[in-house]
Protein backbone atom coordinates (compact mmCIF):
# COMPACT_ATOMS: atom_id res chain seq x y z
CA UNK A 1 0.00 0.00 0.00
CA UNK A 2 1.00 3.80 -0.44
CA UNK A 3 -0.39 5.53 2.48
CA UNK A 4 1.69 5.59 4.99
CA UNK A 5 3.61 8.75 5.62
CA UNK A 6 6.70 7.10 7.08
CA UNK A 7 6.88 5.78 3.81
CA UNK A 8 7.34 8.20 1.80
CA UNK A 9 10.69 10.24 1.73
CA UNK A 10 10.66 12.07 -1.72
CA UNK A 11 14.06 11.02 -3.58
CA UNK A 12 14.57 12.77 -6.61
CA UNK A 13 16.18 11.18 -9.82
CA UNK A 14 20.08 11.44 -10.26
CA UNK A 15 20.09 13.73 -13.54
CA UNK A 16 22.50 11.55 -16.26
CA UNK A 17 22.47 11.73 -19.75
CA UNK A 18 20.35 8.34 -20.25
CA UNK A 19 17.61 10.07 -19.00
CA UNK A 20 16.90 12.93 -21.29
CA UNK A 21 17.53 10.32 -24.10
CA UNK A 22 14.99 7.82 -21.91
CA UNK A 23 12.48 11.34 -21.81
CA UNK A 24 12.60 12.04 -25.60
CA UNK A 25 11.96 8.31 -26.29
CA UNK A 26 9.16 8.09 -24.15
CA UNK A 27 7.66 11.58 -25.94
CA UNK A 28 8.46 10.05 -28.99
CA UNK A 29 6.76 6.87 -28.27
CA UNK A 30 3.48 9.03 -27.24
CA UNK A 31 3.25 10.48 -30.69
CA UNK A 32 3.09 7.33 -32.33
CA UNK A 33 -0.26 6.30 -34.04
CA UNK A 34 -0.56 3.26 -31.88
CA UNK A 35 -0.18 5.05 -28.22
CA UNK A 36 -2.16 8.08 -29.49
CA UNK A 37 -5.51 5.64 -30.18
CA UNK A 38 -3.99 4.00 -26.90
CA UNK A 39 -4.23 7.46 -25.09
CA UNK A 40 -7.90 8.55 -26.82
CA UNK A 41 -9.29 4.80 -25.69
CA UNK A 42 -8.11 5.42 -22.56
CA UNK A 43 -9.70 9.26 -21.84
CA UNK A 44 -12.75 8.17 -24.05
CA UNK A 45 -13.25 5.16 -21.74
CA UNK A 46 -12.32 6.99 -18.13
CA UNK A 47 -16.19 6.46 -16.95
CA UNK A 48 -15.81 2.74 -17.14
CA UNK A 49 -12.80 2.61 -15.67
CA UNK A 50 -14.56 4.93 -12.66
CA UNK A 51 -17.65 2.54 -12.30
CA UNK A 52 -15.59 -0.35 -12.54
CA UNK A 53 -13.10 1.23 -9.67
CA UNK A 54 -16.19 1.27 -7.69
CA UNK A 55 -17.73 -2.10 -8.47
CA UNK A 56 -14.51 -3.60 -7.17
CA UNK A 57 -14.42 -1.75 -4.29
CA UNK A 58 -17.72 -2.52 -3.03
CA UNK A 59 -16.87 -6.29 -3.22
CA UNK A 60 -15.57 -6.85 0.34
CA UNK A 61 -11.86 -8.25 0.13
CA UNK A 62 -10.52 -8.68 3.93
CA UNK A 63 -7.85 -10.60 4.61
CA UNK A 64 -7.58 -14.00 3.33
CA UNK A 65 -11.44 -13.28 2.22
CA UNK A 66 -10.37 -11.96 -1.08
CA UNK A 67 -11.66 -14.62 -3.24
CA UNK A 68 -15.39 -13.20 -4.49
CA UNK A 69 -13.41 -10.22 -5.61
CA UNK A 70 -10.87 -11.87 -7.33
CA UNK A 71 -13.58 -13.86 -8.90
CA UNK A 72 -15.28 -10.69 -10.08
CA UNK A 73 -11.76 -9.53 -11.71
CA UNK A 74 -10.92 -12.72 -13.34
CA UNK A 75 -14.26 -12.14 -15.48
CA UNK A 76 -13.90 -8.80 -16.36
CA UNK A 77 -10.03 -10.02 -16.86
CA UNK A 78 -11.40 -12.14 -19.75
CA UNK A 79 -13.88 -9.38 -21.14
CA UNK A 80 -10.73 -6.84 -21.05
CA UNK A 81 -9.51 -9.67 -24.19
CA UNK A 82 -6.48 -11.20 -21.91
CA UNK A 83 -5.92 -14.81 -22.44
CA UNK A 84 -5.70 -17.92 -20.02
CA UNK A 85 -7.15 -16.10 -17.21
CA UNK A 86 -7.03 -18.14 -14.03
CA UNK A 87 -6.58 -18.56 -10.59
CA UNK A 88 -3.51 -19.74 -8.88
CA UNK A 89 -3.33 -22.18 -5.85
CA UNK A 90 -2.95 -18.86 -3.46
CA UNK A 91 -5.56 -17.04 -4.98
CA UNK A 92 -3.80 -14.42 -7.31
CA UNK A 93 -5.76 -13.74 -10.83
CA UNK A 94 -3.39 -13.92 -13.65
CA UNK A 95 -4.30 -13.16 -17.73
CA UNK A 96 -1.53 -12.38 -20.29
CA UNK A 97 -1.16 -10.84 -23.33
CA UNK A 98 0.92 -12.90 -26.31
CA UNK A 99 4.50 -11.26 -27.78
CA UNK A 100 6.31 -11.42 -30.93
CA UNK A 101 8.84 -12.99 -29.16
CA UNK A 102 9.40 -15.99 -26.69
CA UNK A 103 10.78 -13.71 -24.03
CA UNK A 104 10.34 -13.44 -19.94
CA UNK A 105 7.20 -11.36 -19.66
CA UNK A 106 6.64 -7.82 -17.98
CA UNK A 107 4.34 -8.08 -15.01
CA UNK A 108 1.65 -5.44 -14.31
CA UNK A 109 0.01 -6.09 -10.90
CA UNK A 110 -2.57 -5.05 -8.40
CA UNK A 111 -3.75 -6.14 -5.26
CA UNK A 112 -7.34 -7.46 -4.41
CA UNK A 113 -7.36 -7.46 -0.63
CA UNK A 114 -7.75 -4.02 1.61
CA UNK A 115 -6.97 -3.98 5.41
CA UNK A 116 -10.45 -3.81 6.40
CA UNK A 117 -11.95 -6.83 8.13
CA UNK A 118 -15.08 -8.55 7.53
CA UNK A 119 -18.51 -7.02 8.06
CA UNK A 120 -16.75 -3.59 7.14
CA UNK A 121 -19.58 -1.12 4.86
CA UNK A 122 -17.78 -1.05 1.85
CA UNK A 123 -20.55 1.25 -0.16
CA UNK A 124 -19.24 3.80 -1.73
CA UNK A 125 -20.49 7.11 -1.99
CA UNK A 126 -20.43 10.09 -4.27
CA UNK A 127 -19.49 13.59 -2.56
CA UNK A 128 -19.06 16.24 -4.93
CA UNK A 129 -16.67 15.39 -7.29
CA UNK A 130 -14.69 12.75 -4.60
CA UNK A 131 -15.96 9.06 -4.77
CA UNK A 132 -15.45 8.08 -0.47
CA UNK A 133 -15.36 4.13 0.33
CA UNK A 134 -13.20 1.72 2.31
CA UNK A 135 -10.29 1.04 -0.38
CA UNK A 136 -11.64 3.27 -2.99
CA UNK A 137 -7.88 4.24 -4.18
CA UNK A 138 -6.16 1.16 -1.89
CA UNK A 139 -6.49 -0.47 -4.46
CA UNK A 140 -9.78 -0.12 -5.91
CA UNK A 141 -7.79 2.19 -8.52
CA UNK A 142 -5.24 0.05 -9.23
CA UNK A 143 -7.61 -2.83 -10.47
CA UNK A 144 -9.55 -0.58 -12.59
CA UNK A 145 -6.62 0.67 -14.22
CA UNK A 146 -4.97 -2.44 -15.11
CA UNK A 147 -8.29 -3.47 -16.86
CA UNK A 148 -7.83 -0.50 -18.58
CA UNK A 149 -4.43 -1.27 -19.79
CA UNK A 150 -5.28 -4.79 -20.89
CA UNK A 151 -8.54 -3.14 -23.00
CA UNK A 152 -6.39 -0.32 -24.35
CA UNK A 153 -3.71 -2.62 -25.60
CA UNK A 154 -6.67 -4.85 -27.01
CA UNK A 155 -8.27 -2.42 -28.97
CA UNK A 156 -5.56 -0.70 -30.09
CA UNK A 157 -3.59 -3.87 -31.29
CA UNK A 158 0.00 -2.72 -29.96
CA UNK A 159 2.55 -5.05 -31.09
CA UNK A 160 4.48 -5.95 -27.93
CA UNK A 161 7.56 -7.82 -28.42
CA UNK A 162 7.49 -10.09 -24.96
CA UNK A 163 4.38 -11.14 -23.37
CA UNK A 164 2.52 -9.32 -20.67
CA UNK A 165 1.47 -10.83 -17.64
CA UNK A 166 -1.68 -9.44 -15.84
CA UNK A 167 -1.92 -10.32 -12.10
CA UNK A 168 -4.12 -8.97 -9.51
CA UNK A 169 -2.46 -10.20 -6.40
CA UNK A 170 -3.84 -11.37 -2.77
CA UNK A 171 -2.12 -10.66 0.19
CA UNK A 172 -0.76 -7.62 0.31
CA UNK A 173 -2.21 -5.28 2.85
CA UNK A 174 -0.53 -6.62 6.50
CA UNK A 175 -1.79 -9.67 8.02
CA UNK A 176 -1.46 -11.12 4.75
CA UNK A 177 2.26 -10.64 4.41
CA UNK A 178 3.01 -10.34 0.76
CA UNK A 179 1.27 -13.73 0.09
CA UNK A 180 0.16 -13.53 -3.12
CA UNK A 181 3.20 -12.29 -4.62
CA UNK A 182 5.44 -14.84 -2.12
CA UNK A 183 3.66 -17.62 -4.28
CA UNK A 184 4.00 -15.45 -7.97
CA UNK A 185 8.06 -15.20 -7.15
CA UNK A 186 8.15 -19.10 -5.25
CA UNK A 187 11.08 -21.19 -7.02
CA UNK A 188 9.84 -22.25 -10.33
CA UNK A 189 6.66 -19.31 -10.28
CA UNK A 190 5.90 -17.26 -13.72
CA UNK A 191 7.36 -14.43 -11.59
CA UNK A 192 10.83 -15.39 -11.18
CA UNK A 193 11.94 -15.35 -14.80
CA UNK A 194 10.49 -11.54 -15.50
CA UNK A 195 12.11 -9.06 -16.97
CA UNK A 196 10.30 -6.75 -14.57
CA UNK A 197 7.59 -6.23 -12.52
CA UNK A 198 5.27 -3.06 -12.01
CA UNK A 199 2.93 -2.72 -9.40
CA UNK A 200 -0.15 -0.40 -9.49
CA UNK A 201 -1.51 0.25 -6.00
CA UNK A 202 -3.35 3.39 -4.94
CA UNK A 203 -3.59 6.89 -7.06
CA UNK A 204 -0.83 9.72 -8.08
CA UNK A 205 1.06 9.90 -11.14
CA UNK A 206 4.55 11.15 -9.67
CA UNK A 207 5.58 8.50 -7.60
CA UNK A 208 7.85 5.99 -8.40
CA UNK A 209 8.62 3.54 -5.17
CA UNK A 210 12.18 1.70 -6.44
CA UNK A 211 13.43 0.75 -2.98
CA UNK A 212 11.41 -1.83 -0.80
CA UNK A 213 10.68 -0.60 3.51
CA UNK A 214 11.71 -3.79 5.03
CA UNK A 215 9.30 -4.72 7.96
CA UNK A 216 9.01 -7.05 10.94
CA UNK A 217 6.03 -7.80 12.55
CA UNK A 218 6.14 -9.31 16.44
CA UNK A 219 3.34 -10.61 19.06
CA UNK A 220 5.00 -11.05 21.98
CA UNK A 221 2.39 -13.40 24.55
CA UNK A 222 3.40 -13.80 28.56
CA UNK A 223 1.03 -16.56 30.44
CA UNK A 224 1.33 -17.12 33.99
CA UNK A 225 -1.24 -18.57 36.71
CA UNK A 226 -3.18 -15.16 37.52
CA UNK A 227 -4.92 -15.53 40.92
CA UNK A 228 -6.79 -12.54 43.11
CA UNK A 229 -5.29 -8.91 42.47
CA UNK A 230 -5.37 -8.71 46.60
CA UNK A 231 -4.37 -12.52 47.85
CA UNK A 232 -2.29 -13.56 45.15
CA UNK A 233 -0.51 -10.30 44.73
CA UNK A 234 3.40 -11.30 44.16
CA UNK A 235 2.14 -13.75 41.18
CA UNK A 236 4.02 -12.91 38.05
CA UNK A 237 1.79 -10.79 36.17
CA UNK A 238 1.91 -11.24 32.49
CA UNK A 239 0.87 -7.26 32.06
CA UNK A 240 3.72 -5.85 33.94
CA UNK A 241 6.45 -8.00 32.52
CA UNK A 242 5.03 -6.98 29.20
CA UNK A 243 4.71 -3.50 29.98
CA UNK A 244 8.42 -3.19 31.49
CA UNK A 245 9.61 -4.66 27.84
CA UNK A 246 7.71 -2.03 25.90
CA UNK A 247 9.46 0.97 28.15
CA UNK A 248 12.96 -0.68 26.90
CA UNK A 249 11.69 -1.19 23.49
CA UNK A 250 10.57 3.05 23.07
CA UNK A 251 13.79 3.97 24.53
CA UNK A 252 15.96 2.18 22.28
CA UNK A 253 17.77 4.75 20.01
CA UNK A 254 17.07 3.75 16.42
CA UNK A 255 19.01 4.78 12.95
CA UNK A 256 18.51 7.91 11.58
CA UNK A 257 20.49 6.42 8.51
CA UNK A 258 19.73 4.10 7.77
CA UNK A 259 16.00 5.51 9.11
CA UNK A 260 14.03 2.85 11.35
CA UNK A 261 11.03 3.18 12.91
CA UNK A 262 9.33 0.57 16.21
CA UNK A 263 5.74 1.32 16.97
CA UNK A 264 4.07 -0.91 19.60
CA UNK A 265 0.48 -0.80 17.66
CA UNK A 266 -1.62 -3.22 19.90
CA UNK A 267 -1.90 -4.56 23.49
CA UNK A 268 -4.45 -6.26 24.79
CA UNK A 269 -4.90 -8.98 28.26
CA UNK A 270 -6.64 -9.60 31.32
CA UNK A 271 -10.02 -10.58 32.55
CA UNK A 272 -11.13 -8.08 35.43
CA UNK A 273 -9.94 -5.14 37.33
CA UNK A 274 -9.44 -6.69 40.32
CA UNK A 275 -7.67 -10.10 39.34
CA UNK A 276 -4.00 -10.86 38.15
CA UNK A 277 -4.25 -11.48 34.80
CA UNK A 278 -3.44 -15.17 33.28
CA UNK A 279 -2.22 -13.97 30.01
CA UNK A 280 -1.38 -10.70 27.72
CA UNK A 281 -0.01 -9.54 24.51
CA UNK A 282 1.77 -6.94 22.63
CA UNK A 283 2.25 -6.20 19.06
CA UNK A 284 4.95 -4.52 17.47
CA UNK A 285 6.33 -3.77 14.31
CA UNK A 286 9.86 -2.39 12.97
CA UNK A 287 10.82 -1.03 9.35
CA UNK A 288 13.86 0.09 7.88
CA UNK A 289 15.25 0.87 4.17
CA UNK A 290 18.50 -1.69 5.45
CA UNK A 291 18.17 -5.48 5.86
CA UNK A 292 20.84 -5.79 8.39
CA UNK A 293 19.21 -3.60 10.94
CA UNK A 294 16.13 -5.77 10.77
CA UNK A 295 18.04 -8.17 11.36
CA UNK A 296 20.02 -6.53 14.42
CA UNK A 297 16.32 -5.42 15.62
CA UNK A 298 15.47 -8.66 15.82
CA UNK A 299 18.12 -10.04 17.97
CA UNK A 300 17.39 -7.03 20.45
CA UNK A 301 13.66 -7.68 20.58
CA UNK A 302 14.36 -11.49 21.29
CA UNK A 303 17.15 -11.19 24.07
CA UNK A 304 14.46 -8.40 25.31
CA UNK A 305 12.50 -11.21 26.14
CA UNK A 306 14.87 -13.89 27.08
CA UNK A 307 15.81 -11.05 30.00
CA UNK A 308 12.40 -10.13 31.09
CA UNK A 309 11.51 -13.40 30.93
CA UNK A 310 14.22 -14.38 33.67
CA UNK A 311 13.48 -11.47 35.66
CA UNK A 312 9.95 -12.87 36.30
CA UNK A 313 11.08 -16.04 37.53
CA UNK A 314 14.11 -15.17 39.75
CA UNK A 315 13.13 -15.93 43.17
CA UNK A 316 10.22 -17.69 43.03
CA UNK A 317 9.61 -20.74 45.42
CA UNK A 318 9.73 -24.02 44.36
CA UNK A 319 6.37 -23.93 44.60
CA UNK A 320 5.52 -20.79 42.98
CA UNK A 321 4.54 -21.36 39.08
CA UNK A 322 6.78 -19.38 36.26
CA UNK A 323 5.72 -17.07 33.77
CA UNK A 324 5.96 -18.59 30.20
CA UNK A 325 6.55 -15.97 27.13
CA UNK A 326 7.36 -16.02 23.89
CA UNK A 327 7.72 -14.30 20.76
CA UNK A 328 6.36 -14.81 17.49
CA UNK A 329 6.85 -13.40 13.90
CA UNK A 330 3.87 -12.29 12.55
CA UNK A 331 5.13 -10.15 9.37
CA UNK A 332 8.20 -10.82 7.51
CA UNK A 333 8.89 -8.26 4.87
CA UNK A 334 12.45 -8.05 2.62
CA UNK A 335 14.14 -4.53 2.03
CA UNK A 336 15.36 -4.05 -1.56
CA UNK A 337 16.26 -1.81 -3.90
CA UNK A 338 15.64 -1.20 -8.29
CA UNK A 339 18.38 0.73 -8.81
CA UNK A 340 18.09 4.48 -10.64
CA UNK A 341 20.13 3.84 -13.45
CA UNK A 342 18.62 0.49 -14.32
CA UNK A 343 16.61 0.09 -17.42
CA UNK A 344 12.65 0.00 -15.44
CA UNK A 345 13.58 3.32 -13.22
CA UNK A 346 14.46 5.02 -15.89
CA UNK A 347 11.70 4.06 -17.99
CA UNK A 348 9.36 4.99 -15.56
CA UNK A 349 10.58 7.85 -14.51
CA UNK A 350 10.94 8.98 -18.86
CA UNK A 351 7.25 8.05 -18.79
CA UNK A 352 6.55 10.18 -15.98
CA UNK A 353 7.87 13.20 -17.45
CA UNK A 354 6.55 12.45 -20.99
CA UNK A 355 2.78 13.03 -19.15
CA UNK A 356 4.11 16.46 -17.85
CA UNK A 357 4.44 15.12 -14.21
CA UNK A 358 7.30 15.57 -12.06
CA UNK A 359 8.86 12.43 -10.58
CA UNK A 360 9.36 11.42 -7.35
CA UNK A 361 12.09 8.39 -6.46
CA UNK A 362 10.47 6.89 -2.74
CA UNK A 363 10.40 4.44 -0.45
CA UNK A 364 7.79 1.70 0.73
CA UNK A 365 6.33 -1.58 1.36
CA UNK A 366 4.57 -3.20 -1.27
CA UNK A 367 4.24 -6.40 -3.25
CA UNK A 368 7.63 -4.53 -4.89
CA UNK A 369 9.19 -5.95 -1.96
CA UNK A 370 10.04 -9.44 -2.95
CA UNK A 371 11.17 -9.28 -6.64
CA UNK A 372 13.49 -6.44 -5.26
CA UNK A 373 15.05 -8.45 -3.56
CA UNK A 374 15.14 -11.17 -5.37
CA UNK A 375 17.33 -8.64 -7.74
CA UNK A 376 14.37 -8.93 -10.10
CA UNK A 377 13.93 -4.78 -11.51
CA UNK A 378 10.49 -3.65 -9.85
CA UNK A 379 8.77 -0.48 -8.71
CA UNK A 380 5.25 0.60 -7.78
CA UNK A 381 3.49 3.03 -9.05
CA UNK A 382 -0.09 4.94 -8.35
CA UNK A 383 -2.47 4.83 -11.09
CA UNK A 384 -3.95 7.97 -11.60
CA UNK A 385 -5.37 10.49 -9.66
CA UNK A 386 -5.62 11.99 -5.97
CA UNK A 387 -6.90 10.11 -2.98
CA UNK A 388 -6.11 10.40 0.90
CA UNK A 389 -7.50 8.42 4.28
CA UNK A 390 -6.02 5.34 3.17
CA UNK A 391 -6.90 2.63 5.59
CA UNK A 392 -9.61 4.24 7.41
CA UNK A 393 -13.73 4.25 6.56
CA UNK A 394 -13.27 7.19 4.92
CA UNK A 395 -10.86 6.88 2.03
CA UNK A 396 -11.74 8.86 -1.33
CA UNK A 397 -10.65 9.07 -4.52
CA UNK A 398 -11.28 12.53 -6.73
CA UNK A 399 -9.99 11.70 -10.80
CA UNK A 400 -7.92 14.65 -11.24
CA UNK A 401 -4.98 13.14 -13.80
CA UNK A 402 -7.10 9.86 -13.70
CA UNK A 403 -6.39 9.26 -17.24
CA UNK A 404 -2.87 10.26 -16.97
CA UNK A 405 -1.94 7.81 -14.35
CA UNK A 406 -3.12 4.83 -16.39
CA UNK A 407 -1.25 6.15 -19.49
CA UNK A 408 1.64 6.46 -17.35
CA UNK A 409 1.40 2.96 -16.38
CA UNK A 410 1.18 1.84 -20.22
CA UNK A 411 3.78 4.05 -21.44
CA UNK A 412 6.30 2.63 -18.61
CA UNK A 413 5.17 -1.12 -19.73
CA UNK A 414 5.86 -0.69 -23.56
CA UNK A 415 9.05 1.33 -22.71
CA UNK A 416 10.30 -1.81 -20.63
CA UNK A 417 8.89 -3.95 -23.54
CA UNK A 418 11.30 -1.86 -26.19
CA UNK A 419 8.74 -3.50 -29.17
CA UNK A 420 8.26 -0.20 -30.30
CA UNK A 421 10.94 1.78 -28.99
CA UNK A 422 13.66 0.07 -26.55
CA UNK A 423 15.98 2.65 -24.20
CA UNK A 424 19.38 2.26 -24.57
Amino acid sequence: MLAERSEHRGRGPRPAPEEAVAEARARGLLSTPGLRRAAEYIRENDARTLREQRELTEIPAPPFGERARALRMADLMRDSGLREVGMDAEGNVLGYLPGSESAPPVILSAHLDTVFPAGTDVRVRLDDDRLLGPGIGDDGRGLAALLTIARALVATEIPLAGPLLFVATVGEEGPGDLRGVRHLFRDGGPGTAARAFVSLDGAGIGRIVNVALGVRRYRISARGPGGHSWIDWGMPNPIHILAGMVSELTGLELPDDPATTLTVARWSGGTSINAIPREAWVELEVRSEDEDVLEDLDGRVRRMADIHHRRATVGNGRDRPRLGLTVDQLGRRPAGETRVETHLVRATVAATRAIGARAELTIASTDANIPMKLGIPAVTIGAGGEAGKAHTPDEWYRNAGGPEGVLRALLTVLLVDGGLSPLP
